[in-house]
């Protein structure tokens, strides 16, 4: 036996290597369990998202005929574009460049009175610099933007639910 020493990497790789002849009709050998690796892949249910079920209420009772419907993400508008019209539009807002009346539809009532409130409490419109968006569960976004007022940073969180086959706001707080 040759010392392991002296031994040289051509001398280690000039071994022979048994191959499987693909074209053997041996079952044994194409049945060995290491084979199943590479075999066909099992096909799998496609799941749907979790839909939640009780939309944002704030303490309101509705007739179940006419309460909120839940609606999923995938039959509303794109989340990552709505969210940055919506929170430019609150910008706006905020800054007296808009009027909020154009927000109406797309926000809870209980949100659009907050929004009424703080209408003037911006001196300019913040510039937007970062969007986080997170969908825990299908139909319900919570978003986290960073925004600049001149030399000041600060956090504006939005959560949209999809009610009624679009996006509502049920909460917005600048932070």
């Amino acid at each position: 036996m040759a010392n392991l020493d002296t031994m040289t990497t051509s001398s280690l790789l000039t071994r022979p290597i048994a191959f499987i002849d693909p074209t053997t009709n041996e079952p044994e050998l194409w049945n060995h369990p290491m084979l199943d690796l590479f075999g066909k892949p099992e096909t799998y249910l496609q799941l749907q998202p979790l839909l939640y079920s009780i939309p944002s209420n704030f303490g309101e009772e509705y007739d179940p005929e006419f309460a909120p419907q839940p609606t999923s993400a995938r039959d509303l508008p794109d989340l990552h574009a709505w969210t940055i019209r919506f929170a430019m539009s609150v910008l706006e807002i905020w800054a007296t460049k808009r009027q909020p009346a154009q927000l109406a539809r797309w926000c809870h009532h209980v949100i659009y009175a907050e929004l009424i409130k703080n209408v003037g409490s911006q001196k300019n419109v913040g510039r937007i610099r970062k969007i986080y968006e997170c969908q825990p569960l299908d139909g319900i976004c919570e978003t986290t933007l960073t925004v600049r007022f001149e030399d000041r940073v600060r956090s504006l969180v939005i959560r949209f639910e999809g009610v009624d086959h679009r996006w509502l706001c049920t909460s917005l707080t600048l932070l």
